[in-house]
């Protein structure tokens, strides 16, 4: 099949996967369509909201309508690298023997992975990263695809351990839960108070997602979209020669090289999502704030005067 036929083909599947996390999922559309697009793309997702938005059961529906595995781990200050990693035991023939780790999956949901201890948080990006993990000096692959859906509470912050810079570098998009609506609540309420079973119909396997990521890769893309999503990244960065008054005023830290990649890729996902067989200008600005939001660092000034980063993101464009 040509790669247009290809295309054509994961439009459909991606409408009837939408469809499918729907008879689960109540509202939050957004929100999934930005996971799809982070998956398709071979990206990690961080999503931020308050307890009881049901990100476990988001991300357990997509990974089941996608014929992934899906493993969840809750972080917690006690928690080792080796008990997410696995660790080598002494079996009954006095030899070692490798037990693997929840992180052995293709969709991982690391919950509250803010309430770990840096070392902890550390071995898991660098499984991120590498898309393997060494133990005991021998070099374990992780299962093809993999993806990270690491959760942030926003609101309890004591005694957490904030993710640095460099570590959210790693992830490619922030997603922000919020609360449903009055209608979206309702149907919810409803939905989980009765004996209602819904069964997910698996619509994909992990080498049909291997190939789409491929298919995506090879999209091709007109310089000056590339030149706009670069300029974008450049202007986020202040005192640098594209940036404005606004952004020297309020910006402390802005995105680095990985922003620019993960624009070009997420735009070239939204593009094939939405049946084009080239990204535009208009793809990029529909990822722009998935992307750069936490990759933007506002001054103590935006704080004090009240100025968010979407507010940043949004002088940008």
């Amino acid at each position: 099949m040509s790669d247009v036929a290809d295309l054509d083909k994961f439009v459909e599947k991606y409408k009837a996967l939408k469809s499918e996390i729907a008879k689960v999922i109540v509202g939050q559309e957004k929100v999934v369509d930005t996971l799809l697009l982070s998956i398709f793309s071979g990206g990690h997702s961080l999503l931020v909201g308050v307890p009881g938005l049901a990100k476990t059961l988001l991300v357990n529906t997509i990974s089941q309508a996608l014929g992934l595995e899906f493993k969840r781990v809750q972080f917690t200050p006690d928690l080792m690298p080796s008990d997410i990693i696995g660790s080598e035991i002494l079996d009954e023939n006095r030899s070692f023997k490798f037990l693997r780790g929840p992180i052995f999956t293709n969709i991982l949901l690391a919950d509250e992975i803010n309430r770990t201890p840096p070392k902890t948080q550390a071995a898991l990006l660098e499984a991120m990263q590498e898309k393997a993990v060494t133990v005991g000096g021998k070099h374990y692959l992780l299962s093809h695809p993999y993806f990270v859906l690491a959760t942030q509470n926003p609101i309890e912050q004591e005694g957490t351990y904030p993710l640095p810079e460099a570590q959210l570098d790693r992830f490619m998009f922030e997603v922000n839960l919020t609360y449903p609506s009055f209608q979206e609540e309702v149907d919810v309420v409803k939905a989980t108070t009765q004996n209602r079973e819904v069964n997910i119909t698996a619509l994909f396997t992990a080498s049909e997602i291997i190939q789409i990521q491929k298919l995506i890769r090879k999209m091709p893309i007109a310089d000056n979209v590339i030149e706009y999503a670069v300029e974008l990244v450049g202007k986020s960065r202040p005192n640098s020669e594209r940036s404005s008054e606004y952004i020297n005023t309020y910006v402390d830290w802005g995105a680095g090289p990985r922003a620019s990649q993960n624009l070009v890729l997420a735009a070239k996902t939204h593009a094939a999502s939405k049946g084009k067989y080239s990204p535009d200008i208009e793809d990029i600005q529909a990822v722009a704030l998935a992307v750069l939001r936490h990759r933007v660092v506002r001054n103590y000034k935006a704080e004090a005067e009240n100025v968010s980063i979407e507010d940043i993101i949004g002088q940008l464009l």
